[in-house]
């Protein structure tokens, strides 16, 4: 049988690359299709603004929590006459924020609705950026909320427009405010130490140094106080993050568009694969010639060592 020509040879190399690009171009389409074409949504999803701005603003809350204590009683003692749990009184201190993001057709009336319903709720609106154009614009509150107020105004606000996203987090910061406390404690028993200590006789150079290190313990009790005041009940609040977006998200993909990026993507690793297979081709036919160059040494060697034991 006769080797098949250079155009026979040709057209089967042009049909399997053919049919590899086909295969490519109908995979990433129908994944284009069946994951919704989320790759494509750039602007479906509203970002964080506060994370990516730094706004830095802090609130706590406290409740009123219950220990149940049993006082020791000795076997003698009937069960009826054992005494009452005694219930101790805690305080626990927490942080707990919100956040809520949520695309609205109705911009204006939103807006107007949510800064009605946060008086009513006796919110602070403690951090506020507006952004955009009318049929774009962008508004971001960072809101105070009292504590006893934060689920009605979270569920209210999950009304508004189209809601993407509605998280709420909790965490306790009880001993952070009992750290700070007796980082306070200490440092004022410090500051009272070296006060009589400088009553006392000395040297100027050691007054002072007294007095620098007096300084320095009332300048950390004032940032103490500053960070203990946002502990203090007047100024309990939680925290809800506002960002309400104008539009109703982004238009459906297109099929043009589809093919287009299916296309290039087909395009880019067609190539890739291309490299790939010319690269194993090119490995696998110098391994070859090496094995042709190799066999008559071999063949050689084993000849050899055949009449060696012959002779033997």
């Amino acid at each position: 049988m006769k080797n098949p020509g250079f155009r026979q040879r040709f057209r089967r190399a042009a049909l399997v690359l053919i049919s590899i690009f086909v295969f490519l171009f109908g995979f990433r389409l129908l994944y284009s299709y069946t994951s919704g074409g989320r790759e494509y949504d750039s602007g479906g999803s509203i970002s964080n603004f506060f994370e990516s701005n730094d706004i830095v603003r802090r609130n706590y809350a406290s409740e009123k929590t219950k220990r149940v204590s049993y006082e020791k009683t000795t076997t003698d003692a009937p069960a009826k006459s054992a005494p009452a749990p005694a219930a101790n009184v805690g305080e626990i201190k927490y942080e707990k924020k919100g956040d809520v993001r949520t695309r609205t057709r109705s911009f204006e009336n939103d807006e107007k609705n949510v800064r009605t319903r946060l008086s009513a709720f006796r919110c602070i609106i403690q951090h506020e950026q507006n952004m955009g154009r009318p049929g774009d614009r962008e508004l971001y509150m960072q809101i105070g909320v009292p504590p006893e107020q934060f689920d009605s105004c979270f569920l209210f606000l999950k009304t508004i427009g189209k809601v993407q996203t509605a998280d709420v987090t909790k965490t306790d910061q009880t001993s952070e405010f009992k750290n700070l406390e007796a980082r306070r404690l200490s440092l004022e028993k410090t500051r009272e130490s070296l006060i009589e200590f400088k009553r006392q006789s000395g040297r100027i150079e050691e007054f002072m140094n007294l007095q620098n290190r007096i300084l320095e313990i009332e300048e950390e009790l004032q940032s103490l106080g500053v960070q203990l005041g946002d502990f203090a009940s007047e100024n309990e609040f939680c925290t809800i993050q506002l960002s309400l977006v104008e539009g109703s998200g982004p238009a459906p993909v297109s099929l043009m568009h589809r093919l287009k990026v299916t296309f290039e993507w087909s395009v880019q690793y067609f190539c890739y694969s291309t490299i790939a297979l010319t690269f194993v081709v090119i490995c696998a036919y110098m391994l070859i010639l090496i094995i042709d160059k190799l066999k008559p040494v071999a063949e050689r060697l084993m000849k050899r060592i055949s009449e060696k034991k012959e002779n033997e």
